[in-house]
Protein backbone atom coordinates (compact mmCIF):
# COMPACT_ATOMS: atom_id res chain seq x y z
CA UNK A 1 0.00 0.00 0.00
CA UNK A 2 1.30 3.44 -1.27
CA UNK A 3 1.94 6.32 1.38
CA UNK A 4 0.12 9.19 0.71
CA UNK A 5 1.48 13.12 1.30
CA UNK A 6 -0.84 15.62 0.80
CA UNK A 7 0.67 18.59 -0.40
CA UNK A 8 -0.26 21.86 -1.10
CA UNK A 9 -0.19 22.80 -4.82
CA UNK A 10 1.45 26.36 -4.96
CA UNK A 11 3.32 25.87 -1.97
CA UNK A 12 4.88 22.33 -1.29
CA UNK A 13 5.34 21.85 2.46
CA UNK A 14 9.44 21.39 2.96
CA UNK A 15 9.45 18.54 5.26
CA UNK A 16 6.86 16.42 3.04
CA UNK A 17 8.78 17.38 0.09
CA UNK A 18 11.69 16.29 2.15
CA UNK A 19 10.36 12.69 2.74
CA UNK A 20 9.18 12.00 -0.81
CA UNK A 21 12.65 12.81 -1.62
CA UNK A 22 14.12 10.42 0.96
CA UNK A 23 11.40 7.73 -0.34
CA UNK A 24 12.59 8.70 -4.41
CA UNK A 25 16.63 8.69 -2.89
CA UNK A 26 16.10 4.84 -1.78
CA UNK A 27 14.42 3.33 -5.32
CA UNK A 28 11.01 4.55 -4.80
CA UNK A 29 8.06 4.83 -7.27
CA UNK A 30 5.89 7.65 -6.89
CA UNK A 31 2.15 8.97 -8.48
CA UNK A 32 2.62 12.54 -8.92
CA UNK A 33 0.65 16.02 -10.68
CA UNK A 34 2.16 17.43 -13.35
CA UNK A 35 1.32 20.50 -15.20
CA UNK A 36 -0.29 18.06 -17.75
CA UNK A 37 -1.05 14.88 -16.66
CA UNK A 38 -0.80 12.53 -13.21
CA UNK A 39 2.17 10.75 -13.86
CA UNK A 40 4.03 7.76 -12.79
CA UNK A 41 7.79 8.68 -12.03
CA UNK A 42 10.89 7.78 -9.90
CA UNK A 43 14.58 8.97 -9.48
CA UNK A 44 16.21 9.00 -13.62
CA UNK A 45 19.69 7.42 -11.77
CA UNK A 46 17.55 4.78 -9.61
CA UNK A 47 17.65 1.80 -12.00
CA UNK A 48 15.20 -0.55 -10.10
CA UNK A 49 12.77 2.13 -9.83
CA UNK A 50 12.97 2.88 -13.39
CA UNK A 51 12.57 -0.85 -14.46
CA UNK A 52 9.31 -0.75 -11.67
CA UNK A 53 7.75 2.13 -14.20
CA UNK A 54 8.86 -0.24 -17.09
CA UNK A 55 6.87 -2.83 -15.42
CA UNK A 56 3.76 -1.26 -14.08
CA UNK A 57 3.26 0.60 -17.51
CA UNK A 58 4.09 -2.43 -19.74
CA UNK A 59 6.25 -0.78 -21.71
CA UNK A 60 9.25 -2.74 -23.68
CA UNK A 61 12.61 -1.55 -23.21
CA UNK A 62 12.81 0.22 -27.10
CA UNK A 63 10.19 2.50 -25.46
CA UNK A 64 12.10 6.11 -24.54
CA UNK A 65 10.75 7.37 -20.78
CA UNK A 66 10.27 11.27 -20.70
CA UNK A 67 12.11 12.70 -17.85
CA UNK A 68 11.66 15.87 -15.81
CA UNK A 69 14.65 19.01 -15.49
CA UNK A 70 14.36 21.99 -13.39
CA UNK A 71 15.70 24.54 -15.94
CA UNK A 72 17.19 24.58 -19.40
CA UNK A 73 20.54 24.83 -18.27
CA UNK A 74 19.83 21.39 -16.76
CA UNK A 75 18.28 20.01 -20.11
CA UNK A 76 21.54 20.77 -21.35
CA UNK A 77 23.31 17.90 -18.81
CA UNK A 78 21.29 15.19 -20.75
CA UNK A 79 20.71 16.40 -24.40
CA UNK A 80 22.76 17.85 -26.92
CA UNK A 81 20.97 21.48 -27.47
CA UNK A 82 22.00 23.35 -30.97
CA UNK A 83 21.31 26.63 -31.31
CA UNK A 84 18.30 26.08 -32.95
CA UNK A 85 17.01 23.90 -30.03
CA UNK A 86 18.35 26.49 -27.58
CA UNK A 87 15.92 29.24 -28.96
CA UNK A 88 12.77 27.74 -29.26
CA UNK A 89 13.09 26.05 -25.89
CA UNK A 90 13.98 29.17 -24.40
CA UNK A 91 10.65 30.84 -25.39
CA UNK A 92 8.66 27.71 -24.31
CA UNK A 93 9.69 26.38 -21.10
CA UNK A 94 8.80 25.75 -18.53
CA UNK A 95 5.41 24.44 -19.65
CA UNK A 96 3.30 21.75 -21.12
CA UNK A 97 6.02 20.43 -23.69
CA UNK A 98 8.21 17.71 -24.21
CA UNK A 99 11.23 17.77 -26.49
CA UNK A 100 13.11 15.07 -28.27
CA UNK A 101 16.58 15.76 -27.98
CA UNK A 102 19.86 13.75 -28.76
CA UNK A 103 20.48 12.02 -25.12
CA UNK A 104 24.38 12.68 -23.68
CA UNK A 105 25.84 9.82 -22.02
CA UNK A 106 24.28 10.89 -18.20
CA UNK A 107 21.15 9.64 -19.81
CA UNK A 108 20.65 5.55 -19.09
CA UNK A 109 20.20 3.51 -21.49
CA UNK A 110 17.17 1.78 -19.99
CA UNK A 111 15.26 5.83 -20.76
CA UNK A 112 16.65 6.58 -23.68
CA UNK A 113 15.70 5.01 -27.43
CA UNK A 114 18.48 2.26 -28.17
CA UNK A 115 18.33 2.75 -31.69
CA UNK A 116 17.91 6.81 -32.31
CA UNK A 117 19.72 7.67 -29.05
CA UNK A 118 17.19 10.27 -28.40
CA UNK A 119 15.35 11.31 -25.14
CA UNK A 120 12.21 13.36 -24.11
CA UNK A 121 12.59 15.97 -21.90
CA UNK A 122 10.47 18.33 -19.97
CA UNK A 123 11.30 21.40 -17.84
CA UNK A 124 7.26 21.63 -15.87
CA UNK A 125 5.48 24.56 -15.35
CA UNK A 126 4.08 23.12 -11.68
CA UNK A 127 5.80 23.76 -8.04
CA UNK A 128 5.56 20.55 -6.80
CA UNK A 129 7.22 18.82 -9.71
CA UNK A 130 10.17 21.75 -8.83
CA UNK A 131 10.63 21.71 -5.14
CA UNK A 132 10.63 17.59 -5.95
CA UNK A 133 13.30 18.55 -8.42
CA UNK A 134 15.38 20.47 -6.18
CA UNK A 135 15.53 18.63 -3.47
CA UNK A 136 16.52 15.61 -5.27
CA UNK A 137 18.88 16.65 -6.97
CA UNK A 138 17.78 14.34 -9.79
CA UNK A 139 15.81 14.16 -12.91
CA UNK A 140 12.52 12.56 -12.69
CA UNK A 141 10.63 9.95 -14.60
CA UNK A 142 7.31 11.34 -16.36
CA UNK A 143 5.20 9.02 -17.57
CA UNK A 144 1.24 9.31 -17.83
CA UNK A 145 -0.52 7.42 -15.04
CA UNK A 146 -3.54 7.39 -16.66
CA UNK A 147 -3.04 3.99 -18.00
CA UNK A 148 -5.64 2.86 -20.83
CA UNK A 149 -6.13 -0.60 -21.72
CA UNK A 150 -3.48 -0.80 -24.10
CA UNK A 151 -1.03 0.11 -21.82
CA UNK A 152 0.30 3.75 -24.38
CA UNK A 153 2.85 5.66 -22.72
CA UNK A 154 3.11 9.52 -22.90
CA UNK A 155 4.42 9.71 -26.51
CA UNK A 156 1.61 8.34 -27.71
CA UNK A 157 -1.50 9.66 -26.03
CA UNK A 158 -4.20 8.92 -23.93
CA UNK A 159 -7.32 6.43 -24.28
CA UNK A 160 -9.67 9.45 -24.61
CA UNK A 161 -12.88 6.91 -22.83
CA UNK A 162 -10.55 6.13 -19.44
CA UNK A 163 -11.38 9.16 -17.26
CA UNK A 164 -10.73 8.53 -13.44
CA UNK A 165 -11.19 10.49 -10.46
CA UNK A 166 -8.45 11.47 -8.45
CA UNK A 167 -9.51 8.91 -6.33
CA UNK A 168 -10.22 5.78 -8.58
CA UNK A 169 -7.30 6.68 -10.07
CA UNK A 170 -5.34 6.64 -6.43
CA UNK A 171 -6.87 3.19 -5.89
CA UNK A 172 -5.71 1.70 -9.01
CA UNK A 173 -2.47 2.15 -8.53
CA UNK A 174 -2.21 2.18 -4.43
CA UNK A 175 -0.75 -1.13 -4.75
CA UNK A 176 1.71 -0.42 -7.98
CA UNK A 177 3.54 2.29 -5.96
CA UNK A 178 4.83 3.44 -2.73
CA UNK A 179 4.11 7.34 -3.06
CA UNK A 180 1.20 8.73 -3.61
CA UNK A 181 1.10 12.98 -3.71
CA UNK A 182 -2.42 14.29 -3.39
CA UNK A 183 -2.76 17.96 -3.66
CA UNK A 184 -6.14 17.68 -3.71
CA UNK A 185 -6.76 18.81 -7.11
CA UNK A 186 -8.32 16.48 -9.65
CA UNK A 187 -6.04 14.89 -12.63
CA UNK A 188 -6.40 16.58 -15.81
CA UNK A 189 -5.96 14.70 -19.81
CA UNK A 190 -4.19 17.32 -21.24
CA UNK A 191 -1.23 15.49 -22.55
CA UNK A 192 2.13 17.62 -23.66
CA UNK A 193 2.72 18.80 -26.78
CA UNK A 194 6.00 17.09 -28.20
CA UNK A 195 8.48 18.87 -30.07
CA UNK A 196 11.13 16.66 -32.04
CA UNK A 197 14.15 19.00 -31.78
CA UNK A 198 16.77 16.08 -33.50
CA UNK A 199 16.65 16.86 -37.06
CA UNK A 200 17.17 19.50 -39.70
CA UNK A 201 13.91 21.19 -38.87
CA UNK A 202 11.98 21.00 -35.52
CA UNK A 203 8.79 19.17 -35.83
CA UNK A 204 5.80 18.89 -33.95
CA UNK A 205 4.79 15.27 -33.63
CA UNK A 206 2.37 15.64 -31.44
CA UNK A 207 -0.48 18.48 -30.32
CA UNK A 208 -1.07 18.61 -26.85
CA UNK A 209 -1.17 21.45 -24.37
CA UNK A 210 -0.13 24.35 -26.00
CA UNK A 211 0.83 23.62 -29.28
CA UNK A 212 -0.27 26.79 -30.41
CA UNK A 213 2.37 28.78 -29.09
CA UNK A 214 4.79 26.65 -30.55
CA UNK A 215 3.80 27.72 -34.18
CA UNK A 216 5.51 30.80 -33.55
CA UNK A 217 9.17 29.96 -33.65
CA UNK A 218 9.02 26.66 -35.99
Amino acid sequence: MAKIFAVHPDNPQTRRIEEIKSALSGGAVMLYPTDTVYAIGCDLNAKSAVERVRHIKQLANDKPLTFLCPSLSNVATYAFVNDTAYRIMRHLIPGPYTFLLPATKLVPRLVQSPKRKTTGIRVPDHNVCLALLAALGNPIISTSAHLPPDEEDEHSGLDSELRLSRVELFDRLDNLVDVIIDTGKEPTYEVSTILDLTGDEPMITRRGLGWEAVTAWV
